[in-house]
């Protein structure tokens, strides 16, 4: 797959995200808003019911980054499922801009290093946000 890849994205996609993520939620909040919400299924891998296998992954790994399934049924996981998301909501030339070399590699040890604290990063959030 290229840096390009998820420019390719085709629509309607779905977004397999994690409900008791807190930037999760402020996510899905957004995106439940958006004036192109018609374009995305909004799944949440929490949700009593939600069977992994039946989509072909593991839990484990749907848990560990995000996963977008677009209507060729390509996957996208993590940084790129961020980019296929805005490329079909129309913000193609920001995701350009985060393809490019050195950018593209920064996002996604950044979007890892989130990916994996994102619980305690969560909590930490919501007690500062009670806080003020």
């Amino acid at each position: 797959m290229s840096r390009y890849s998820p420019l390719k994205a085709t629509s309607p996609v779905t977004l397999f995200h994690d409900g008791h993520c807190p930037f999760c939620q402020q996510e899905v909040a957004w995106l439940e808003k958006h004036r192109h919400r018609e374009h995305i299924a909004l799944v949440d891998i929490q949700a009593h019911g939600f069977n992994a296998k039946e989509h072909g992954k593991e839990f484990n790994a749907m848990m560990g980054q995000l996963h977008l399934r677009d209507s060729q049924g390509e996957w996208y996981i993590g940084m790129d499922a961020s980019r296929a998301l805005y490329a079909v909501l129309g913000y193609r030339r920001l995701v350009k801009l985060s393809c490019l070399p050195g950018l593209y590699g920064a996002m996604n040890a950044g979007y890892r290093f989130f990916a994996r604290r994102r619980i305690r990063l969560g909590r930490w959030w919501e007690m500062r946000k009670t806080k003020y």
